[in-house]
């Protein structure tokens, strides 16, 4: 379920809404890599701002999801969901995943609109993965049929690292990952109907 054998043109066929979600990792990251006035200009538009955010400028709710600024935050959850995004891709559909994940996403950054001070400036894909999560978590306590027992234990495994990491490291949004992971919990019995059943 989490290996991946495909070769790049089977997992784009795949997989699309992942490998569009990772390459605009990539692209996001590359472009605030070149550091020109162009693209400061761009990043200071999407990032996460509270106070921006509470004058109306909305879109920088789902915006963040795309953005990081440093290489191996970048890597990091482009390797998660990599490789915990697919099965759920597979089994959701790509609109319902597509939902999910920015729905998940979406909670994540209104709890830090709330719940963070105004000055507070965000960006990063975390709290939409970590809502993956919270639908695996889900379906493995309601779904068992659709999860075994060794694929729960390497979910349970990653997440309580996860949540590790997030507690012990420095200037992350614990806020957006508790929170993500909840909105993926909550939005999960929403979407987690009809699966197609994952398959290699």
């Amino acid at each position: 379920m989490f290996t991946r054998t495909e070769n790049v043109h089977t997992f784009l066929r795949l997989y699309p809404v992942v490998s569009i979600l990772v390459s605009s990792h990539f692209l996001f990251w590359f472009m605030f890599f070149l550091n020109t006035p162009a693209t400061d200009s761009i990043l200071k538009t999407l990032i996460g701002f509270n106070a921006a955010v509470w004058k109306g400028e909305y879109w920088r709710l789902v915006s963040p999801l795309f953005l990081h600024l440093h290489f191996g935050h970048m890597i990091v959850n482009s390797i998660s969901l990599l490789l915990f995004g697919p099965a759920l891709e597979k089994m959701l559909g790509k609109w319902k995943f597509i939902i999910a994940y920015i729905g998940s996403g979406l909670f994540a950054n209104i709890a830090t609109l709330f719940l963070l001070p105004a000055m507070y400036s965000h960006l990063g894909a975390s709290g939409a993965i970590f809502g993956l999560f919270g639908i695996y978590s889900y379906l493995i306590i309601f779904r068992n049929d659709v999860i075994d027992q060794q694929h729960a234990h390497i979910i349970i495994a990653v997440l309580c690292i996860g949540f590790f990491m997030t507690i012990t490291t420095p200037n992350m949004n614990t806020v957006a990952h508790l929170f993500g992971f909840l909105g993926g919990a909550i939005i999960a019995p929403f979407v987690a109907f009809n699966l197609h059943l994952y398959r290699r």
